[in-house]
């Protein structure tokens, strides 16, 4: 039973970690802007912060901060910079006193 929510939870970081980085792929055209930014893609598609927050929740919480880290999506956003490391907090906790 263990076992089996381990692979369910390493299978959603990777699969948050991979969305996070299709995202941060859509946002950018690949130009710079004179501030060193890039510029957002015209008409494209995005993943909305919710499903990339929900997908935190439900357990892909170390996902969604490697691909802040590795694809540097969303690392200014208040609720990402915060809030990510507060819902992996709330699942190490939660973890624990089921453990207990």
């Amino acid at each position: 039973m263990i076992q089996t929510i381990v692979y369910i939870l390493i299978c959603i970081n990777i699969v948050t970690f991979v969305v996070y980085g299709i995202d941060k792929w859509r946002s950018t055209s690949g130009r710079l802007l004179p501030t060193g930014r890039k510029k957002a893609k015209q008409g494209s598609w995005r993943i909305s912060e919710a499903s990339l927050l929900t997908l935190a929740i439900i357990g892909g919480s170390i996902g969604a901060l490697l691909g802040m880290q590795v694809w540097h999506h969303k690392t200014m956003h208040k609720k990402f910079k915060y809030g990510l490391p507060l819902i992996l907090l709330a699942q190490i906790a939660l973890i624990y006193f089921i453990n207990k």
